[in-house]
This record gives structure tokens, sequence and C-alpha cells, in this order.
């Protein structure tokens, strides 16, 4: 892990001092947990991580960001969103909920958008959307992998039909992405629900999650109530979709950048189109 690069990546993004550990309580400074790839000394609990962490603890010295200067604007004059995009601008240096660029993991070259939960809780609306799609038809046109970290509360309803629109629009760029032969890798995070994980969050071929992520489209509390039935110790968490087949490995956060190297790696597709 690059201290400093994640140091440089960060420091403007650090809106509170410190952060307690939701499981054993514990109170640790920021500065601690960049140390320690937000993740609790004290219990291992996986704090969540903006977008500019994650690309620091993943991408080697190289990432480039693309369409960055793309807002969302209020398409259907929905009552008090220009206050909460407001709001969210104010407290990100980013202008939306997903980041997409290019980079190198472990020297091979990908590329990557990283979610945000911290900008209106991951929500998907349509520049989240646009972003995605440039994103994939960039690296179909370049013949690039894809990695795809995400995080969300799925569709953002202050947009309407148009949010939910995304999800054909990402779903159909990833399906020419694998068309012309190119890897898609998934790694779903804290939490990946709704309309995300109804369309390109389960797109990728290879669907890696963290330890204990909440990965599912309604949340628990609406399942039971709408089947009338208790649920599974476990459900919906990463380690009850392994079992189920719905992901493929369950990663370490400090692993994760080796794994995701490894991957790439051996999926290679050289200029010519070999393996």
């Amino acid at each position: 892990m690059k201290l400093n690069q994640i140091l440089d990546f960060c420091k403007a993004n650090i809106v509170v001092e410190k952060k307690t550990c939701k499981k054993c309580g514990k109170e640790h400074s920021v500065t601690k947990l960049l140390k320690s790839d937000f993740i609790c000394p004290e219990c291992g609990y996986y704090f969540r991580m903006n977008a500019l962490q994650r690309i620091a603890l993943i991408a080697d010295d190289d990432f480039q960001e693309i369409d960055g200067e793309l807002k969302s604007k209020n398409l259907i004059d929905f009552p008090g969103y220009d206050e909460k995009l407001k709001k969210a601008l104010e407290t990100n240096d980013k202008n939306e909920a997903v980041t997409c660029g290019t980079c190198t993991i472990g020297g091979n070259k990908a590329a990557i958008f990283v979610m945000d939960s911290t900008f209106m809780m991951g929500s998907m609306g349509t520049v989240v959307g646009e972003k995605i799609t440039r994103l994939f038809e960039f690296a179909t046109k370049e013949n690039l992998p894809v990695v795809g970290f995400t995080t969300s509360g799925g569709a953002r309803m202050q947009e309407g039909i148009f949010s939910l629109m995304q999800m054909a629009k990402v779903s159909g760029a990833v399906k020419r992405h694998s068309d012309a032969g190119l890897l898609y890798v998934t790694v779903l995070t804290d939490p990946t629900l709704g309309g995300v994980t109804a369309s390109f969050a389960m797109g990728g071929d290879i669907t890696i999650a963290e330890p204990n992520a909440l990965i599912g489209f309604a949340g628990a509390r609406v399942v039971e109530q709408t089947t009338g039935q208790a649920l599974p110790k476990g459900f919906q968490r990463s380690e009850f979709q392994l079992d189920h087949g719905f992901v493929d490995l369950i990663e370490e956060r400090g692993k994760l950048k080796d794994t995701l190297a490894s991957i790439l790696k051996l999926h290679e597709v050289r200029a010519n189109g070999s393996i």
C-alpha cells in the first residue's frame, strides 16, 4: 500500500477527523484508518471508503480520470433535489457518485469505475449511468478490461424514470464490451442494492465481494414484510451470497489489489486478439 499516495488523494476529502467503529465502538482518527486500509485495528470491521480512497488503494501511480466534469441536474424539477445536490457537492471533492478513469493495477492497464456512497448514497442517476456507459464504450474501443467497484442504495428517485433507464443503458454497454471478448470484473462493496444490483453490478465475468458486504435488491426488512417469513442469519451478506452462487470470491481488502492484478494478467488480451 502506498501511504503517501493515499494521503495525497484523500487529505482534501477528510470531512470528519474521527470515525467510530460500528462493531466494537472504538473511535479512530481518519489518519490512523488511512494506514489500515479503513479496517478497524481493534476488531477488523470494514469502514466504507470514498472513491478516491479506493482508487489510491487499488491503482498504481497513474490514475487518469475521465468525464470528471459531468454534473447532475434536476431534470424533472423534483422538490428538494437541487438542495441535495448542492449539499453533496459541498461535502465532496467529486462531482458525482461515481469516478471513472484508467490506471494500471499491478502493472496491468484497465478502465476503472468506483462508486461512492458519500455522494447521495451512491445512487444511480443519469450522470452516473452516462459516465459508466462512456467508460465501457471507451474500454471497448481501446481493448481494455473494466474493473468496477459498486456501492449504492439503488436508483436515484429524484430523477424518476430517467434514473431507471440507466440500468438498461449501462447493461447494453457491458454487453457490447463482452461481445468484443473483453473482461469485466466487479467488486461488490457495502452496500450494493437496488437497481445497481439488478443491472451492471451482477454483469461481470468475475464477481468479487468484500467481507460482510450487504448485497441485494430489496432490503431485508422489505423482504420480510413482503414474504411474511423470517430471514436466515446473514441474509444478503457476502458470505450468504457466496454460498448461494451469486459471487465468485470474497477477498480481504488488503489482498484485493494483488488478486485483481493476477486476474487481469491471466486474462490479458493481446493486441492481436489472442490470450
